[in-house]
């Protein structure tokens, strides 16, 4: 790779995962270049896919989830960091970005060649739990797993709420659970888990049922109690239940403000619109992560995906690029995976409601299948589904829920779409055997046989 030395100022606001990989990347490529990484936050560089598991305690220290420290991330990548300072407002014309010190309060007027945004994304919440609130809280820091932490520890409490059954929602009732905790979900909709398929959703409504997680599905008109900063209890169909805390999980969105006050321009979802170089509307300023929209690979059209992943990539080719570099990004395939009360769901590509919307001409085949021989102890039922054109003979989609094999299968699944291999070809894979480790014939050929059958 050429290393570019062109003495410029180039400033990166955000500092968690895309952040970090575009400042060290932006370093590496023009070692000459002044970096500097802004962070409103207190840590840099932190693993928030494994802030549940630091609740749970199978992680011990929520500073295993601290990457670097800002002196740390100084040292080993030549970057100057600063955290406690909040980027306020860009003047483009100037070039100049706007910073608060959180700590001083004076504001700082800092000159850039070339700017970096990745503001990353911010917890939706609801207007009924007003911030106020002592025992109301989201999941998206480590500030916000210390305060959770703090709060569970120093009040001993026990029955917890949590608003929203998706990803986060049910890793956190998972990890509430296995502390002992008395655990409610309420969700809008009539299943856990939206977005995935009804015969997935359903088993994930069966585990959570196994497990005693009480779940309040179709939960539309619902009343939230609070005196002036504690909320206290929730009014549902004629009954009222009291919490000692609540967790709201209902998604995600861009965190575009600064964005917006630059009038960059922003995509149907929020996220700062890019090019296939990362560069905004402004050729002088760049952005990568969840605070960015991206192309779906499968549809060709814009989407918004928050997956660490994604963002660690794109840091990396926002880095590069703003350092004079020649990088591109290419559309993505949405590939999720979580982990529930010990067993495993991986959601590829489309649903079928996707792909209704589309309006693709689509089918789809399901099949349970044993992950293991029979004979061997450890055998279990794993569920798949494909969804898949049937005009071009494209897997569209796929949700698969049983053990750690799933994930493995959601590759497979998200390596066919990539590169365009014909759903027909699934059932001439061959699949490996050893009786500890998989079965006699693979729930993928049972379900690559019958597309064929399907397709005839």
């Amino acid at each position: 790779m050429q290393r570019l030395n062109l003495h410029k100022k180039i400033i990166v606001v955000g500092g968690n995962a895309a952040g970090p990989a575009a400042a060290a990347k932006a370093k590496r490529t023009a070692p000459d270049a002044e970096v500097t990484m802004i962070e409103a936050g207190e840590f840099i560089s932190t693993g928030t896919c494994e802030l549940p598991y630091v609740l749970s305690g199978e992680i011990k220290n929520y500073e295993d989830v601290v990457f670097y420290s800002a002196s740390s991330f100084e040292s080993e990548k030549g970057v100057k960091v600063l955290t406690g300072h909040h980027a306020e407002k860009i003047n483009r014309l100037e070039r100049v970005l706007v910073v608060k010190d959180f700590k001083s309060g004076r504001k700082l007027e800092m000159n850039y060649d070339k700017l970096i945004l990745c503001t990353g994304s911010k917890a939706k919440t609801l207007a009924a739990l007003p911030n106020c609130l002592v025992n109301s809280f989201t999941l998206k820091s480590v500030s916000d797993l210390l305060v959770i932490k703090n709060y569970i520890e120093r009040y001993s409490a026990k029955k917890v709420l949590i608003i929203g059954a998706g990803y986060i929602g049910l890793e956190t009732a998972d990890a509430l659970h296995s502390l002992g905790c008395d655990v409610t979900i309420l969700e809008k909709e009539n299943l856990p888990l939206p977005g995935a398929e009804n015969e997935t959703r359903n088993l994930v409504l069966d585990l959570l049922n196994q497990k005693k997680i009480n779940f309040i599905g179709g939960a539309k008109d619902v009343r939230f109690r609070h005196d002036e900063n504690k909320f206290q209890s929730i009014k549902y169909e004629g009954r009222s239940t009291e919490f000692d805390l609540v967790i709201t999980s209902i998604g995600f969105e861009p965190n575009n403000t600064l964005a917006v006050s630059a009038k960059l321009g922003i995509g149907s979802f929020g996220g700062i619109k890019v090019d296939q170089k990362l560069r905004t509307s402004d050729p002088n300023i760049f952005a990568a992560g969840d605070c960015t929209e991206v192309v779906n690979r499968i549809t060709g059209k814009p989407d918004y995906f928050p997956l660490a992943t994604y963002a660690h990539q794109s840091g990396h080719t926002a880095g590069e690029n703003a350092s004079g570099g020649n990088a591109m990004v290419h559309p993505v395939v949405k590939n999720i995976a979580v982990e529930l009360f010990g067993r495993s769901l991986v959601t590829v590509g489309l649903s079928s409601a996707d792909a209704k919307k589309y309006r693709y001409n689509f089918a789809s085949v399901n099949a349970v299948a044993q992950n293991l021989v029979k004979v061997m102890p450890a055998a279990e039922n794993v569920f798949g589904k494909l969804i898949f054109d049937k005009n071009t003979k494209q897997f569209l989609g796929a949700n698969f829920f049983g053990n750690k094999e799933v994930v493995g299968f959601g590759d497979l699944i998200s390596t066919y779409i990539h590169n365009k291999i014909r759903v027909t070809e699934l059932a001439n894979v061959n699949y490996n055997y050893t009786p500890p480790l998989s079965p006699f014939v693979n729930i993928l050929s049972v379900l690559g046989r019958k597309i064929e059958r399907e397709l005839k």
